[in-house]
């Protein structure tokens, strides 16, 4: 049973962080479709003060989806840190009977809006006291009800994995370093990049991993004393083992371990000093909140705002404020104040110099990439001999994120002693024993570099194939083999250790870590590639929605995906698409008619000017993108016409995003650790990895069978098949035009 509300007001305040509109738009189409009148609060606390409040319908958030900032406006205001600055603000929202918010900023937007709730009824009895409202009026607005989400770049509150935004902020910090990492090469130069992050150095670490950057400098890990000297040692070994250039990231609240700021300058200072050349300074400044928010910002404050207004309509005795969380992969509500007082026990501790404390609240996961960056930086691998030869290989369609899978895996393994192969070409490489011992330093610059670097390709061992692979794995003393890739790599690992009985010198070691820019892979929800693949349809799908103007069009847009319909759906939902064709749930005659009638009537009756449409290149043999187009534009007469994009092979293209070079970083390490582990203790398990709710977890290469669909090779439960429901109600008008 849900609450009776009539009216719900949402509000952007702080800085502002890309996917904010996302959000907004979320909050106030899921408001409409569920029959609540919704309401913005413009220009944040400020306009909360001078009554600013204005209704929203359904196409005051069209278009809105991919500009960046927040098309409401946020502002701060002191008069709202006082008693007659709330007062007024209470007055304001009892006079347009509104008593439900949801609140998107930082933790002190967040907090203000829980103070209000706080003093709710205490503020209203004054108003009534003072004739300002009426009894009647207090009465139908008797509890002041919170939501709140977070909206930040520096990724700086507990207990939510991500914070809106804090993916495009990446986006724009390593866009920009990539930059400078080109011109830095060309002149033996270092740089040193100053990112945003006052008490939080998310931005300034992932980065660095993202960059491969030399060095970084956040608040959590301060440096040892004489850091200058330790500093310039590094980047010399680093120059004198072949590293062309040399980028250093400084958070903004970076310190020492006496609570001292360490900026810019100061590193540049060192720098200068102890390697007479002259060094670089790019404070990137507040383009890490401009541009476009990232396919993965745009989810986000969907899913977020959704179950915001959910939240609030739900029946709920406790009047406590909620904060709709990101964690594990899964949207959760928590208590907001909680949240908050975690956050400040971090700055707290950070504050006091309590630098251990700090970075095991930041979580598990924050000291692993902490640890792996610290040896991916090195000019050398430690030396630390254990002896074993294991062999990395990429298989199937090349996916962006490879390279950086491959950098981590060699230089983890290189560090710990043991010899590092690589595997040329796919398996036809290790069938033809194209096979060679990496350098330390041939892996530096792989991080940005899109495909595989070794080269990929389809084939699958069989036949006379194994006894050639048996041949190679003998020679070269292989002990374990890394496999990076999609469905070619894991059934060839499968095949490889069902010939076990035949050929003894398969009883290696082996595990297989997920890339594949379709997210078809079983055991992950996430697969490398996905990420950049799906933030390059939705820059293309961008591009082409602003070409129609109000040219009265329908763009019908077919993306990758063979049978699995992620990059569709995803795809649709952070771009705004009307209809999404999956193989999932499929393609019938019906379905086509009912959609073309309704685009039809929506454009005769001039409530739109452009329709988008997504489907998944294999939705259905039968009714493929052309049948689709001719159809919709027969049937649509002259009410528009229809265009169709093929997006094809640029999906597999381009630098891998932020996240796929972390997440490959992440998956590398988890795989090189286990299979490592393996070798020391003579196991032979052939399996896969994938992270799965948050954990990274390993399964047996023979669970394949329960976990697949044999036929359309994907997973038999996708998580993302949820979301469906979603991207229907936001984007279709509860009138159904």
């Amino acid at each position: 049973m849900s609450r009776t509300i009539k009216r719900i007001a949402v509000m952007t305040s702080g800085g502002d962080a890309q996917g904010m509109n996302a959000a907004v738009r979320a909050v106030i189409r899921t408001g409409i479709a569920l029959g609540v009148e919704m309401y913005a609060i413009r220009e944040g606390y400020q306009g909360l003060v001078e009554n600013h409040i204005t209704k929203m319908v359904w196409d005051d958030v069209s278009s809105i989806l991919e500009r960046g900032g927040t098309t409401i406006g946020t502002a701060r205001c002191r008069k709202f840190q006082e008693h007659e600055g709330m007062l007024q603000a209470a007055a304001n929202l009892v006079k347009n009977g509104i008593a439900n918010m949801v609140i998107i900023g930082g933790d002190g937007s967040l907090s203000g809006a829980d103070e209000l709730r706080e003093k709710w009824p205490e503020l209203l009895k004054e108003l009534v006291k003072n004739n300002i409202i009426s009894t009647t009026e207090r009465q139908k607005c008797r509890e002041l009800k919170i939501v709140g989400m977070v909206g930040s770049i520096d990724n700086d509150m507990a207990d939510t994995d991500m914070t809106i935004g804090a993916d495009s902020a990446l986006h724009r910090i390593t866009e920009a370093i990539d930059s400078l990492s080109s011109t830095a090469h060309s002149h033996q130069r270092i740089f040193v990049v100053e990112v945003m992050g006052r008490h939080c150095g998310y931005l300034a670490l992932m980065s660095g991993v993202a960059t491969g950057a030399g060095a970084v400098f956040v608040p959590e890990f301060p440096p040892k004393d004489g850091w200058e000297q330790n500093l310039c040692e590094i980047l010399l070994a680093a120059r004198n083992a072949g590293r062309r250039d040399s980028i250093i990231i400084v958070a903004e609240g970076a310190v020492d371990r006496q609570g001292k700021r360490i900026t810019s300058n100061d590193v540049k200072s060192a720098l200068d000093a102890g390697m007479g050349t002259e060094s670089r300074i790019t404070i990137l400044g507040h383009v890490q909140r401009g541009g476009s928010p990232s396919a993965y910002d745009r989810y986000l404050g969907t899913v977020s705002g959704v179950d915001a207004v959910r939240k609030l309509l739900a029946d709920n005795t406790s009047n406590e404020s909620s904060l709709v969380i990101m964690r594990d992969n899964r949207i959760k509500t928590v208590s907001l104040m909680a949240a908050v007082k975690k956050n400040h026990a971090v700055t707290d501790a950070l504050n006091n110099l309590q630098f251990i404390n700090a970075s095991i609240m930041r979580g598990t996961g924050w000291r692993t990439m902490a640890r792996i960056f610290r040896t991916l930086c090195l000019a050398i691998p430690s030396e630390n001999p254990h002896g074993s030869r294991v062999a990395v290989i990429t298989s199937g369609w090349p996916a962006p994120g490879m390279n950086s899978a491959v950098r981590t895996a060699v230089r983890i393994g290189m560090d710990q002693g043991h010899t590092m192969l690589g595997i040329r070409n796919g398996m036809e490489g290790l069938i033809e024993g194209d096979i060679f011992e990496f350098d330390w330093m041939e892996v530096e610059e792989w991080n940005s570099d899109g495909g595989s670097r070794l080269g990929a390709n389809r084939k699958m061992p069989e036949n006379s194939d194994f006894y050639s692979i048996a041949c190679q794995l003998e020679k070269h003393r292989i002990q374990g083999m890394l496999i990076v890739g999609g469905w070619p790599g894991y059934e060839s690992a499968r095949r490889i250790e069902l010939k076990r009985r035949e050929f003894p010198g398969f009883n290696i070691p082996i595990v297989c870590i997920p890339a594949s820019i379709n997210n078809n892979l079983p055991g992950s929800e996430l697969a490398i590639g996905a990420d950049t693949a799906l933030n390059t349809i939705v820059e293309a799908v961008d591009k082409i929605k602003h070409s129609a103007d109000n040219g009265h069009r329908a763009f019908i847009v077919e993306v990758m995906g063979r049978y699995c319909g992620y990059l569709a759906l995803m795809s649709g939902l952070a771009t705004g698409a009307e209809f999404i064709y999956l193989h999932e749930q499929g393609v019938t005659l019906d379905m086509l008619r009912k959609h073309v009638k309704r685009l039809t009537t929506g454009f005769n009756r001039k409530r739109r000017s452009i329709a988008l449409i997504i489907r998944n290149e294999n939705a259905n043999h039968i009714y493929s993108t052309d049948f689709i187009r001719a159809l919709f534009e027969e049937e649509g007469g002259d009410a528009f016409d229809v265009r169709k994009a093929i997006l094809g092979p640029m999906q597999q293209g381009g630098s891998p995003s932020p996240f796929d070079r972390v997440q490959a970083t992440r998956l590398a390490y988890e795989g090189i650790t286990r299979l490592l582990r393996n070798i020391k203790s003579d196991s032979t398990s052939c399996s896969f990895i994938g992270q799965h709710g948050g954990k990274i977890k390993s399964y047996n290469i023979r669970d394949l069978e329960q976990l697949v669909s044999a036929e359309f090779q994907r997973p038999r439960n996708q998580w993302w098949e949820k979301l469906i429901d979603i991207v229907t109600m936001l984007a279709i008008r509860p009138d159904g035009m």
